[in-house]
């Protein structure tokens, strides 16, 4: 039976002992990053690796924004800026511009593999966002964030490409960098609601991805990833009933073992356990701590699977130029 996990795994190519690994835990999916990237065709060999270890199509994630967070470069994909100067750029056109861009970005991952990728970032932005994610963010309008932040999965989704959608239930009041430290959030519940605004307008998508914050006015004590009143509010306020995964925990913010994050973060109530690192001892605990998936999350796994489509036949170079027709300013104006 598959376990409640995603993994990464280290090099370009799966080393002997993580190929056995995954064959004996078969995790739900897989995430790649840069350590993984090399051509096109070991790209491509290494996801057919991967779900080789599985015996099935597992899902394989990538984090492909664009400007501070991407993956793929040239040559296997186009230099994106980053997701808010992207906005400024087109303006008024922005929802059309983040389609194309997300449309063209999901034919660029189905080129090598991947089926799923880790946007859209629908945190709304504001003064005391952390440098590191504020030029990641689509803006400062909860109502503007939602909007592009569907343009986005709708995108991902035509070029067959699943969208998850992050960091639920909002990570843009955070100023200390997650991947360093814990945030801590001390706006009143009446203030979060905008935060959840543009999270319960997507709450039909297929995944999320938590965010590692604490925020006191909904639980003192425990960041969210691990909090069972956070996941209440996630499920039963902002109404969202798709698979909840982790954000990474090998991440600065929480603390604790591999094996005691993974066991806290179940139990709250996410559905899978996101680890990226590709340690092969960190990753035993995990798995031995995640164990197999609840029937709840099994059944929302089979929706994410069933949500999968083949891309919809489209003139991708047309898309590009399109995209470039938009532009209302020079980049750099």
């Amino acid at each position: 039976m598959k376990r409640a996990v995603i993994f990464g795994c280290r090099g370009v190519e799966l080393a002997p002992e993580e190929a056995a690994f995954f064959r004996a835990t078969r995790p739900l999916g897989f995430i790649l990053f840069a350590r993984n990237i090399e051509s096109r065709p070991q790209l491509r060999a290494l996801c057919a690796s991967l779900r080789a270890c599985t015996g099935d199509a597992a899902l394989i994630f990538i984090d492909q924004e664009g400007g501070l967070v991407q993956r793929l470069r040239p040559p296997l994909g186009r230099e994106w800026a980053p997701p808010q100067a992207f906005v400024r750029q087109y303006r008024a056109h922005a929802e059309r511009a983040m389609y194309l861009r997300y449309r063209l970005i999901a034919a660029e991952l189905r080129a090598v593999g991947i089926d799923a990728n880790c946007a859209p970032l629908v945190d709304v932005a504001g003064s005391a966002t952390h440098a590191f994610l504020r030029p990641r963010c689509y803006g400062e309008n909860a109502d503007e964030v939602a909007r592009l932040g569907r343009a986005v999965a709708q995108g991902l989704l035509d070029g067959g490409v699943l969208p998850v959608l992050k960091h639920i239930p909002g990570h843009g009041r955070a100023a200390e960098n997650s991947h360093i430290a814990l945030p801590q959030v001390a706006a009143a519940c009446a203030t979060l609601e905008q935060d959840f605004a543009p999270f319960r307008a997507l709450r039909d998508l297929p995944m999320a991805m938590t965010a590692h914050v604490l925020y006191t006015a909904l639980d003192k004590h425990t960041p969210a990833t691990f909090s069972p009143k956070v996941m209440g509010v996630i499920r039963n306020h902002i109404g969202f009933e798709g698979l909840i995964m982790t954000d990474d925990i090998c991440m600065h913010a929480l603390s604790g073992s591999m094996g005691a994050r993974s066991h806290a973060a179940l139990a709250a109530g996410c559905d899978v356990v996101l680890h990226c690192n590709g340690d092969l001892a960190d990753m035993q605990a995990v798995a031995e701590a995640a164990g197999p998936p609840t029937h709840a999350a099994q059944r929302r796994a089979q929706a994410v699977l069933a949500a999968r489509r083949p891309p919809q036949a489209v003139d991708l170079a047309a898309l590009a130029a399109e995209l470039d027709a938009l532009t209302e300013r020079p980049p750099h104006a």
